[in-house]
């Protein structure tokens, strides 16, 4: 059989047979005088071979050590890898379905696709113009697509029933064109400290010492107006104290029978 022959018979093409041949797959078959390659069943049968083991999935890698292995010991050791990462495949896709049910379902906030936890926080907050809220939520979709947090999300549901959040967003508004020195806000930073679930403290990171704004911190408060990224400083640094003061509170005695199996 010629190329065009052995190729058609087995369902490839003769670009495949050449392609295997330079891999070392397929091994060069002899010639005749003409310079035409010359080929047998045997190489029929072994080219069906490398293709059925293509269509399971196998990298042509992974082809060539099944084949070199007579026993057929690596064949079953590669196919085992190969349906375990099927497995993984099809949770994947099971995931991102159930991601995609949930967005068709309703729950896409504006920003776009987000965590479930977040879009359920987003879509829960109240309806308001303020420019500072916006930025807020600009902020938690940016934390979420650095892998931020489910409990701190759930933390912050209960600032949705506040009544003062709003007219705390309307007080940093007015801050705009403030100089960062501006007397408002000193009051408006214990305000908004004041409000803070425990919740978020608890979903707060460890800090060894004063909070230090720099990197990505530094960037977001440069995005305020200096009197805004004033009062984000101060709030940042008193949630940080608070954070470490309970950290360092003694835990209560434990009661009779506690710690008992």
């Amino acid at each position: 059989m010629r190329i065009g022959e052995i190729a058609a018979l087995v369902g490839v093409t003769s670009r495949a047979v050449r392609h295997y041949h330079h891999l070392g797959l397929l091994p060069e078959p002899g010639r005749r005088a003409n310079g035409y390659r010359v080929y047998s069943v045997r190489d029929a049968v072994l080219l069906a071979r490398i293709r059925r083991l293509s269509e399971l999935g196998l990298s042509l890698d992974e082809v060539r050590d099944v084949l070199a292995d007579d026993a057929g010991r690596e064949l079953v050791e590669v196919l085992g890898e190969l349906d375990a990462d099927l497995a993984r495949q099809e949770e994947e896709i099971r995931a991102r379905r159930r991601r995609l049910a949930e967005l068709m379902a309703g729950t896409l906030p504006p920003e776009g696709p987000v965590s479930p936890t977040l879009a359920r926080l987003l879509k829960a907050a109240p309806e308001t113009d303020s420019a500072m809220a916006a930025k807020d939520r600009e902020l938690l979709v940016l934390l979420d697509a650095a892998g931020g947090g489910e409990e701190f999300y759930e933390a912050l549901h209960p600032l949705l029933e506040d009544p003062d959040v709003l007219s705390l967003y309307t007080r940093l508004d007015e801050l705009a064109d403030a100089p960062a020195d501006d007397p408002r806000v000193g009051p408006l930073a214990g305000a908004l400290t004041a409000i803070v679930p425990d919740g978020v403290l608890d979903a707060l990171p460890e800090q060894d010492g004063p909070l230090v704004l720099e990197g990505v911190g530094a960037a977001i408060l440069r995005d305020f107006a200096p009197a805004q990224a004033e009062v984000g400083r101060l709030v940042m640094e008193e949630l940080a104290r608070m954070r470490r003061r309970r950290a360092e509170e003694p835990r209560p005695p434990k009661t009779d029978g506690e710690g008992t199996g």
